[in-house]
């Protein structure tokens, strides 16, 4: 139930971002989801691509401070309150939310958020007993 995530560590710098991506896409990676949080020295862009150790190795190969993590992915509605719903089994449960991020998936109308609770395995098993739709690593990297 827990997919990887790829955190790129960036100079908060012109064309670092670009530099990085123009990486993945030159070796035949395709993005799933990603997310860029920035300070005014550096950025972490956070990545889900379907092959997560492959494109470590080429962007470390390229310079770049790559780290894989865990999160969660669930699948919601794509209507208001889908996202609340989510939130609601975590907080009834004490679960903090370090951060989250979501894309649309438009194949099957609804969207695709990716946690990353405190604590992983709690989250996953508060989600599951709350009906949450978790999703594998598999199903999201063939999206």
């Amino acid at each position: 139930m827990k997919l990887k995530q790829l955190s790129i560590f960036l100079e908060n710098k012109k064309g670092r971002m670009w530099n990085a991506l123009d990486v993945l896409e030159k070796a035949g990676v395709n993005l799933r989801a990603l997310s860029i949080a920035d300070t005014s020295e550096f950025g972490i862009l956070r990545l889900i691509v379907p092959e997560p150790d492959r494109a470590r190795e080429v962007l470390e190969e390229n310079g770049f401070l790559v780290k894989i993590g865990e999160v969660i992915a669930v699948g919601i509605v794509d209507q208001p309150g889908g996202l609340n719903r989510i939130l609601g089994i975590l907080d009834k449960s004490s679960i903090n939310l370090d951060y989250l991020y979501a894309f649309v998936e438009q194949k099957k109308n609804r969207a695709i958020v990716i946690l990353h609770p405190e604590d992983m395995d709690a989250g996953i098993e508060v989600l599951k007993a709350g009906g949450a739709d978790v999703l594998t690593a598999e199903e999201v990297y063939s999206l």
